[in-house]
């Protein structure tokens, strides 16, 4: 049983508001499988089919990941479930829009990361204008001193009030000139008419684990031969999707250096394969309804939401840490498994402060790898090797004394 459950959490406060109300609407299925509400019953039993749409995605072993170029799937995995991200984006695929909202001139309909981008250029403005207001006042409180032989309290004005700016009383300037008065004589319409169509090139990029995920676990994606190595590819086979069985050899091929990107060819049978060990984790936390993401950015391995990153911050930081049962398989392997070897407490301090810095629990997630002797290396022909893996959990807190006295 996992040590973190999301239905044990504790609710944040929930302010009712439109923006969050649209949110979700838009983010109310957690997975792409749709189980409408049942329209017949027999016997107690509900006749209505689940709906269970298709995505297609081309498989690029080079990269390790599997790309979605369809806008309408690429909207769909990412609303239902937060699976992968956009390769021209940090998280939700918005280039298309991040372009079109630079030709509007009134700034309207924000994405994501135009609204980051714009609090990071207010919040250093502030402390630019909140510097430079600093300095007069003690300027002005220093020429009153040797003018009039008195002091005064910087930043302080004769009738009481504060003349150096806080962050509830600051305001940011706005630099953006209205619409109206672009140009007097060119409405708006005629503006959009003369400006070319944007090109949506951007793709939505899945991991292997989230490309597998919903191959095998949910069924809603279909993968393809990537043109870029169809030399590898009969051309009788050209456009031909991916059996289970050749994306199962396929996405373990893609981490074996010597074979290269060899998509029909049986994959080495070892149980410490890389695809193989990050997947148990992946799918140990999506099964129990997490939303599991990339935590590149914060020194580890994955990071865990309670709804998706459109909701709320990350909660966990999942540290993926690599068991063998036995050493002999260690001493044989081919791969080099990150954080396989033991890893020192500097290093363990210093993920620990990073992630403690953004209000996110560190967890250690061990993965032990069952032992060549003891199970069949014939058993990886298929998933049903997940089960002679198991996980086991370690939640670190950082320790600080000044907080945590009382």
């Amino acid at each position: 049983m996992s040590l973190i459950n999301p239905t044990s959490r504790s609710k944040g406060p929930f302010k009712p508001s439109s923006r969050r109300a649209e949110t979700a609407r838009i983010f109310a299925h957690p997975l792409p499988i749709i189980f409408p509400e049942p329209t017949y019953t027999f016997l107690g039993l509900s006749l209505t089919r689940p709906l269970n749409p298709h995505s297609t995605a081309l498989f690029d072993p080079i990269t390790r990941s599997a790309w979605v170029s369809n806008s309408g799937d690429a909207t769909l995995l990412w609303q239902r479930g937060f699976f992968g991200k956009g390769d021209l984006s940090r998280s939700e695929p918005s280039w298309l829009a991040r372009q079109i909202n630079a030709r509007k001139m009134k700034g309207k309909g924000l994405t994501s990361e135009e609204i980051t981008a714009k609090r990071r250029a207010e919040r250093k403005q502030f402390k630019l204008d909140r510097a430079k207001a600093i300095a007069a006042a003690a300027a002005e409180a220093e020429a009153t001193f040797k003018e009039e032989g008195r002091v005064i309290a910087p930043g302080i004005a004769p009738d009481g009030t504060r003349v150096i700016p806080s962050a509830a009383t600051w305001k940011p300037m706005s630099a953006s000139v209205p619409l109206e008065q672009a140009s007097p004589d060119v409405t708006a319409e005629e503006i959009q008419e003369e400006i070319e169509p944007i090109q949506d090139v951007e793709h939505l990029q899945l991991s292997l684990q989230e490309a597998f995920f919903l191959v095998w676990a949910l069924d809603c994606l279909t993968v393809l031969h990537l043109e870029t190595v169809c030399f590898l590819i009969p051309s009788s086979k050209l456009n031909v999707p991916f059996t289970l069985a050749e994306i199962w050899n396929a996405f373990q091929n893609a981490h074996v250096p010597s074979l290269g990107p060899q998509l029909n060819a049986p994959s080495p049978p070892r149980f410490d394969n890389p695809f193989l060990v990050s997947y148990i984790a992946y799918h140990h936390y999506r099964s129990l309804g997490w939303v599991v993401k990339s935590g590149i950015k914060f020194c580890v391995d994955y990071l865990l939401y309670k709804r998706g990153p459109v909701f709320q911050h990350a909660e966990f930081a999942i540290v993926v840490i690599p068991v063998y049962e036995d050493p002999e398989d260690q001493a044989n392997s081919p791969f080099k498994l990150q954080n396989a070897e033991p890893f020192t407490w500097s290093w363990l301090s210093t993920i620990n402060r990073v992630n403690s810095q953004v209000q996110k629990t560190l967890v250690l997630s061990y993965i032990t790898i069952p032992a060549e002797s003891r199970v069949s290396p014939k058993v990886l022909s298929s998933p049903a090797c997940f089960a002679h893996y198991s996980v086991r959990e370690v939640v670190l807190r950082r320790f600080v004394p000044a907080r945590m006295r009382d």
